[in-house]
């Protein structure tokens, strides 16, 4: 399989790559600028190059988007607006979606919506949510996303984890796990078109 991944050097990204890459896929790994991966192709681009990210998926089985909202406190909406961009496009590779634990629910409430969901992390959950109903009402894309535990960091990789739907599968995920959750819905899909959740 062909895959692309936008975001190819962060945290999570760096292990979807590798593990796509353990897996025989072949990989371009796309970042701002260009950055090589050992093992994949690289190439620079702007997730809000929607020209750009249309040959990316021409040429791609699947497309992984891995781009975390700024933390430094500038604004989300040309990250938001890259989105809705893909999400009213029609591509011929399937888009698969890094989410954000905050969009998750429990009881029909959204964690990022408790009293108790910590403050400094609302504003991504905040945009991810706006990802995510961005992608629940796009028409024509094939699209998943997967939304991690609520915490995810790197850790040991398993090969164990489980799955929810809407409500979160656990309390936490190594991120190397979750990259195995990732690549075994790219090559077994299940979840085509919806969110779903993945935790140790």
């Amino acid at each position: 399989m062909k895959i692309a991944v936008y975001g190819a050097t962060g945290m999570v990204g760096s292990e979807i790559t590798a593990e796509a890459l353990r897996r025989g896929h072949e990989v371009t790994a796309i970042t701002r600028s260009g950055s090589t991966v050992e093992g994949a192709s690289a190439q620079a681009a702007e997730l809000g190059d929607l020209d750009a990210f249309r040959q990316v998926a021409a040429a791609h089985d699947a497309v992984v988007v891995s781009v975390s909202p700024d933390r430094t406190g500038k604004p989300h909406d040309s990250l938001v607006a890259a989105h809705r961009a893909i999400a009213g496009s029609t591509v011929p590779a399937r888009v698969f979606v890094v989410g954000g634990a905050g969009a998750t629910e429990v009881g029909g409430v959204q964690l990022k919506d408790m009293p108790d969901f910590p403050e400094p992390y609302r504003p991504e959950a905040v945009t991810m949510g706006q990802v995510l109903d961005t992608y629940r009402a796009a028409a024509g894309l094939d699209w998943t996303m997967l939304a991690p535990a609520p915490m995810i960091a790197p850790g040991e990789r398993t090969g164990s984890y489980k799955t929810g739907l809407d409500a979160p599968a656990g309390d936490s995920i190594s991120s190397q796990d979750f990259a195995i959750a990732v690549l075994d819905e790219l090559e077994e899909p299940k979840h085509r078109n919806r969110r779903f959740t993945a935790a140790n």
